[in-house]
């Protein structure tokens, strides 16, 4: 829905700057159709959709430009332990950009960090695609 309005500027090679620059504004999109006002959200939140697992959605950090939030779904261990599956996503709001966070952060270095980015986000927005596809939304209280 929100991809069509995405207008390329170049073509877009897979793993190259560029093409990660495109895939951040598609898991940007992506994002909005499940939390339409992410911008205004505080707090932890949770979506439940009939026989789909339960997605919780926790604002981690809000800066002037950014903001940081985790998703996850929270699974029962045999012996008692949560296991969380978990994404932390930093959004780039003045540059309507998502980016699927890793270890470490900041610039691009080299061939393996850019190409590591590229599976993390790739994995993000396919994600995203199927949790709004199974229906999960995260509306203000």
């Amino acid at each position: 829905m929100y991809d069509c309005r995405l207008v390329p500027q170049t073509i877009v090679r897979p793993n190259s700057f560029v093409g990660l620059m495109s895939l951040y504004e598609s898991n940007y999109l992506r994002l909005l159709q499940l939390i339409p006002e992410v911008e205004r959200l505080d707090g932890c939140f949770r979506s439940r959709v009939a026989g789909e697992c339960d997605l919780y959605v926790e604002i981690l950090e809000r800066c002037r430009y950014t903001m940081t939030l985790s998703l996850t779904y929270r699974f029962e261990a045999e012996h008692g332990a949560d296991v969380e599956p978990n994404m932390v996503v930093r959004i780039y709001v003045d540059g309507a950009m998502a980016e699927a966070m890793g270890k470490r952060s900041g610039y691009c270095h080299d061939r393996r960090e850019l190409d590591a980015r590229w599976r993390r986000n790739i994995i993000l927005n396919k994600w995203l695609e199927f949790l709004s596809d199974q229906g999960h939304l995260i509306l203000e209280r």
